[in-house]
């Protein structure tokens, strides 16, 4: 069944599309297909949407209905919309594109392109050795059939030890092992989060959760962080108390994308909060073993969230991609033992159980976590530097907190360009995850999240190039309707 998008709500996601810099000498029917490219490069409308009939974008966007049919004209010459008479016209793949690790759509041949839209480092080099090693420990494993719903033993233990070792007393019951922590996010709403129920996120916040919360069909309402400061609590409870969601997810660890760390002193009143209000907290701690600036199990690192929890309404998840590697598959949820039981069997009818062969990866790999941990802290903190560096030297108008852990900065434009800027990086060989990535209906034009997890030779290069055509888009000269990179 195809989709469809009213003409009202994609003038709500095109947002100031007339106004972008540079497009001033641009005819309108070429900036709005420029649009509309955009909308599908940052994943914001998605492939095989039907989009509406060309008199209802007319009203909706103020516009002639003949600007609306040259820009469904052009859109269809790029490979970016497909029309048939009587039935519509729907979005489309150009040809010579596949998914990148993103999600976003992307050409074949895009080997040299400096990715700057996934905050995830690569593997350390403990991994081989810890392959193998579980290559040898496998034959323990090969007489019996391989399914395990709720994750091996010894990789559910090993994961309990380090909530308890945080402060959070945890046995490997209270332990679901998942397929990432998207699979953990995805499990805990299927189990939630009925059709059309209220849930809170915070704005901005992890595109892929919106997917998630979007694919539920949940009624999203939003609390904004401030840039510099991050959560807001008398907002944050009044939205709670208002709004009684039937859930709220939250990233108190190093907010990806914000950076945000969020005080103990909040978390306890959060917990009481959502208590009061009915509403269970998903907390994503995909960023906790990432604090820059403070060793871990410092004092100045506040607790778990879940130490708060008296009445089960914390349910944590987790993973191992962002620390260690994304191609290692393995995350987590902690909750209580019932609830575990009962997502394990919601999970058996999704993908039956993790691999067996990475579970034992994972345990040799947290065997080694503190040596491991500590060299991708000193890795990350370099390569934040030398981003922090390169920024203020080559773009000294934009503005940014320095994060004190995490992987990423939550950058402040000098205007609303994220969207074009994104669109404009593409041709120099750049790949951003714009501002309106993170949040809804096209807001945070003015913001950009930048990953420190790339090389610092790659990171000084991107900014370079990041800096020559934000000048450009100040100074175009002649009117330009391309196809762009990145397809979604």
């Amino acid at each position: 069944m195809t989709t469809s998008i009213r003409g009202g709500q994609l003038a709500r996601l095109l947002g100031r599309w007339h106004a972008l810099p540079g497009r001033r000498r641009n005819p309108d029917y070429a900036a709005l297909a420029a649009a509309v490219r955009g909308l599908l490069a940052d994943g914001r409308l998605a492939l095989g949407v039907r989009l509406p009939a060309e008199r209802e974008l007319a009203e909706s966007l103020e516009v002639s209905r003949t600007t609306v049919s040259a820009s469904y004209r052009a859109l269809r010459e790029s490979g970016h919309l497909t029309s048939r008479r009587g039935a519509g016209s729907w979005t489309t793949l150009p040809n010579g594109h596949r998914v990148a690790t993103s999600g976003l759509w992307t050409p074949g041949d895009d080997v040299d392109m400096i990715d700057l839209g996934v905050a995830a480092s690569a593997a350390p080099d403990e991994l081989v050795a810890a392959a193998r090693a579980a290559a040898d420990d496998l034959p323990r494993y090969l007489g019996t059939a391989g399914y395990h719903p709720t994750g091996l033993p010894e990789l559910r233990s090993a994961v309990a030890d380090g909530y308890t070792a945080r402060g959070v007393p945890t046995s490997a019951e209270q332990i679901l092992i998942t397929g990432g922590t998207q699979q953990a996010l995805d499990l805990v709403l299927r189990l939630s989060v009925p059709a059309g129920a209220p849930v809170l996120v915070e704005t901005p916040t992890y595109p892929n959760a919106l997917a998630a919360l979007a694919a539920r069909r949940a009624r999203i309402g939003t609390h904004g962080l401030d840039t510099a400061t991050g959560w807001d609590a008398e907002m944050l409870f009044g939205a709670l108390r208002q709004t009684r969601p039937r859930l709220a997810y939250m990233i108190p660890e190093f907010h990806n994308p914000t950076g945000h760390l969020m005080t103990a002193d909040l978390r306890e009143r959060l917990v009481a909060a959502a208590h009061a209000s009915g509403t269970e907290l998903v907390v994503d701690e995909s960023f906790v073993d990432l604090p820059l600036d403070l060793p871990l199990g410092d004092p100045a690192m506040p607790p778990p969230v879940a130490v708060f929890d008296r009445h089960s309404r914390v349910t944590s998840i987790g993973g191992m991609s962002k620390p260690y590697w994304g191609g290692l598959r393995i995350g987590w949820v902690r909750a209580s033992a019932p609830l575990v039981q009962r997502l394990a069997a919601i999970r058996v009818g999704v993908d039956m159980a993790s691999p067996v062969l990475e579970q034992i990866v994972a345990v040799h790999l947290l065997n080694q976590a503190g040596q491991i941990l500590a060299a991708r802290r000193e890795q990350l903190r370099t390569r934040r530097d030398v981003l922090v560096a390169a920024l203020r030297e080559m773009l000294p108008e934009w503005r940014f907190t320095v994060p004190s852990g995490g992987a990423s900065l939550w950058v402040e434009l000098d205007g609303p360009i994220s969207s074009a800027l994104s669109r404009a990086a593409e041709d120099v060989g750049v790949r951003l995850a714009p501002g309106p990535r993170f949040g809804l209906d096209g807001t945070l034009e003015r913001f950009l999240r930048l990953p420190f997890s790339l090389p610092p030779e790659d990171l000084t290069e991107a900014v370079r190039r990041i800096a020559s055509v934000r000048h450009d888009l100040d100074h175009v000269t002649a009117p330009a309707c391309r196809a762009p990179a990145v397809i979604a």
